[in-house]
């Protein structure tokens, strides 16, 4: 008999999402940074351990959406929820829990409220970070303000099956349990994707990413916001990625002094990729195109 299922994630920008979501599988399957909203859309990575198979979903960081990308970003994250097995909101150890923490821990008490409805789970992340002392006052807090909105939502009987688990998805401290939690929970079910694979990204999204993980890296201010990546062309081993700006005056940024910066970026994603790979960057000025529906429709978000 084997079991499978999701596990969807959910947070807000930059909690750490995705790095656990790596450390979980091991391997990179979704591009990190310091930079809020790095992931675009729902990531699928693939836990298969003995009879059970875990499909954990990284979705991008529910906030306060500024352009039209921004609100489906959060739809993208919201709709990743649903009609899953497990749900796991993410908050931060080090971090008060604020507006942005309620409204996941919101999400995740709206959406197990359901007859046969997902596990409820909640993650304090980066606990390397901070003394135990503020770890279990945030514990306190985080259980505090699920208690609270579950009164005020009458989703109580949900906030009385919430699990809790501290943990560093960074350092992996506090993950096996977690894992298992999770692992427990999977429905009876034929295994979902084939037992070695670790992802269902395909490889050309894959390789945009890669190259917009480098520039929201070496990039700064409102610049990694601006930017969308596909790959426009490719016949192995020539691969060409397009970079899409807002401005003008960011593509000047995005290719630097000489084109010092594209290089740069050029040089990190090749090591990523199977040796002999000959990988262009090109720019081009997309004007608003996080506005635009038009332009995002075309980009697939």
């Amino acid at each position: 008999m084997t079991k499978a299922g999701f596990a969807t994630i959910i947070g807000r920008p930059n909690v750490g999402k995705s790095t656990l979501l790596n450390w979980i599988v091991g391997e990179k399957v979704s591009i990190t940074s310091s930079t809020p909203n790095t992931t675009r859309s729902a990531i699928r990575g693939i836990l298969t351990d003995g009879d059970i198979q875990v499909i954990f979903v990284d979705t991008p960081g529910l906030h306060r959406p500024k352009t039209t990308l921004g609100g489906r970003l959060n739809d993208a994250a919201r709709g990743a929820a649903e009609d899953v097995d497990v749900l796991i909101a993410m908050v931060d150890a080090g971090a008060a829990i604020g507006p942005g923490d309620r409204m996941v821990l919101q999400t995740l008490l709206d959406v197990c409220r359901k007859v046969n409805g997902p596990v409820p789970i909640v993650i304090v992340n980066k606990v390397d970070r901070t003394s135990r002392a503020d770890i279990a006052a945030q514990l306190v807090a985080t259980v505090a303000a699920v208690e609270e909105l579950a009164a005020e939502s009458q989703r109580s009987e949900v906030a009385a099956r919430v699990e809790y688990f501290p943990m560093s998805a960074r350092t992996g401290d506090g993950v096996a349990p977690f894992v298992e939690a999770v692992r427990r929970a999977m429905p009876e079910s034929h295994f979902l994707f084939d037992a070695d694979e670790v992802s269902d990204v395909p490889e050309m999204f894959w390789i945009a990413e890669l190259v917009r993980e480098q520039l929201v890296r070496k990039t700064f201010e409102e610049i990694p916001h601006s930017i969308h990546c596909r790959v426009a062309e490719y016949e192995w081993p020539h691969i060409t990625v397009e970079i899409l700006v807002e401005r003008e005056s960011q593509k000047g940024m995005v290719i630097g002094k000489g084109g010092a910066l594209l290089k740069d970026v050029g040089i990190a994603v090749r090591r990523q990729l199977p040796e002999g790979a000959f990988l262009e960057l090109r720019v081009r000025v997309e004007s608003q195109w996080q506005k635009r529906d038009d332009i995002l429709d075309r980009l697939g978000y």
